[in-house]
C-alpha cells in the first residue's frame, strides 16, 4: 500500500492528504470538495444523470467517488462506479479524510477495502448503487469500451504521473467514452489537449476554480 500522511485542511474544509511517493497533494489545496463537484461531477453532467457510469482513474482518497454517491442519492439516480487505484491507501487513512461519511456502500467499501487491496480488486453494490475497485495500474489494464457516460481522469500531474498522460492511454480512454460522454481533468496542459483533440473528442479548456486558472473537458460527439 502507498503511504499515508497527516490529513490537511484544504480552504473549503475538506480535508486531504500528501502523496511522499508523488510529492502532491490527493486534491487541491485551495478547495478539495470544491474541486471535486466543479471539475469533476458538474463538469461531465454526472450531477443530471439518471444513471451514471463513471470511469476514474486515480481513485486516491475516494472524495470523487463520495461527491458522485451523494449526488446520485439527492436525486435518487443510480450509479454504476469504476476505478484504478494503481497504489492504494490503508482504509484507515480513507476513513480519516471522509470523517462523518455514513452511506452504507462507503462504510461497506472501506470494511472491504485492505482485503480488496490484496485480492487485487473490490466489488460491491448497495440497492441501485455499485462500485468496483481495480487495484491495477490503468495505462497497463484493460478498460471498458464504449461504456462510461462520464470519466474522471484524475491521477497525479502529467510531471509527476506521465503513464496516465499519454497519447495512447489518452486514446483508450476516448474510446472507453460512450457516445455522448464527457471526459474531464484538473489540467489544462495543451499536450494534453491536443491528444484528447487527436483521439476524436471535442476538447476545450474551462474557467477554473482558485487557485487553479483553467482545466479540460472533453466530449464525445
Amino acid at each position: 500500500m502507498a503511504e499515508a500522511s497527516t490529513a490537511e485542511r484544504t480552504s473549503d474544509g475538506t480535508l486531504t492528504l500528501f502523496s511522499e511517493r508523488y510529492g502532491e497533494w490527493y486534491s487541491s489545496m485551495h478547495g478539495a470538495g470544491a474541486q471535486s463537484r466543479t471539475v469533476f461531477l458538474e463538469a461531465t453532467g454526472t450531477h443530471l444523470h439518471p444513471f451514471a457510469q463513471v470511469l476514474e482513474i486515480g481513485f486516491g482518497l475516494g472524495l470523487n467517488f463520495r461527491t458522485t454517491l451523494t449526488s446520485a442519492e439527492k436525486r435518487g439516480a443510480a450509479l454504476s462506479y469504476l476505478a484504478y487505484e494503481a497504489f492504494p491507501l490503508a482504509a484507515s487513512a480513507l476513513a480519516q479524510v471522509a470523517a462523518g461519511e455514513t452511506h452504507p456502500l462507503w462504510t461497506a467499501l472501506l470494511g472491504a477495502w485492505d482485503a480488496g487491496t490484496k485480492a487485487g480488486q473490490l466489488h460491491l453494490w448497495h440497492g441501485q448503487y455499485e462500485v468496483r475497485v481495480e487495484f491495477a495500474d490503468a495505462s497497463a489494464a484493460p478498460l471498458p469500451r464504449q461504456w462510461a457516460s462520464a470519466i474522471y481522469l484524475d491521477g497525479f500531474s502529467p510531471t509527476k504521473n506521465p503513464e496516465i498522460w499519454t497519447p495512447d492511454f489518452l486514446a483508450r480512454l476516448a474510446d472507453s467514452l460512450a457516445a455522448g460522454g464527457t471526459l474531464a481533468t484538473y489540467s489544462a496542459a495543451g499536450a494534453v489537449r491536443r491528444s484528447l483533440l487527436a483521439a476524436g473528442l471535442a476538447a476545450k479548456r474551462r474557467r477554473g476554480l482558485v487557485g487553479k486558472r483553467e482545466f479540460l473537458v472533453a466530449h464525445k460527439p
